[in-house]
């Protein structure tokens, strides 16, 4: 660097556009170099140099900033639009329980273990229902035909059990007033 090349202070702040403090400034954060800090001087060139790169690195900052802001609204939306659909999705399926066309699996498991209940209950009573046929029966094959016959109207019975919807409606309305009860409450 030669001392003919060295400008003051005012001229970089006219050649960059800013005010003799900001170039200041610039110097001190070693933005910009100068060559004498008292007073100011600097190489023009260098400064041009350093400021064009300062500025440009500022403007890629800027994009790559643009660019993050740019990705988390898309991943914004994108979680909203999921969000939304997983709500369509509940409504759908809320619905169609309302219809009838679904049963929550709680509701399956009750129907089903009342069926297996009632089952297991007309099994564990025929000892006492039997009891006293069978011991009037002449023959073992006389015993045997009664409760094969008693066996087989608890399988009849079994095999006319029909699919109540009703029963699945009442639960559904049952657990809709439980909400509605649960909401009152927290209002």
């Amino acid at each position: 660097m030669s001392s003919e090349k060295l400008v003051t202070t005012e001229v970089i702040a006219d050649l960059l556009s800013v005010t003799v403090r900001r170039v200041q400034q610039l110097a001190k954060e070693g933005i910009i170099p100068a060559a004498k800090t008292k007073p100011y001087s600097f190489d023009l060139y260098e400064v041009a140099q350093t400021y064009i790169k300062y500025l440009n690195d500022k403007v890629v900052g800027k994009e790559n900033r643009t660019h993050d802001v740019k990705q988390a609204e898309e991943e914004k939306l994108r979680a909203e639009a999921d969000w939304k659909m997983a709500k369509a999705k509940m409504s759908e399926i809320q619905l169609a329980e309302l219809e009838g066309n679904m049963h929550r699996a709680e509701d399956v498991v009750e129907v089903m273990n009342a069926l297996v209940y009632a089952v297991r209950s007309n099994i564990l009573s025929l000892p006492g229902r039997l009891a006293i046929d069978v011991v009037e029966a002449k023959t073992a094959n006389e015993a045997s035909a009664i409760i094969r016959a008693e066996c087989n109207n608890i399988l009849n019975d079994l095999s006319n059990y029909k699919y109540n919807p009703d029963e699945f409606r009442r639960r559904v309305k049952e657990r809709q007033g439980k909400k509605e009860e649960s909401e009152d409450d927290e209002d």
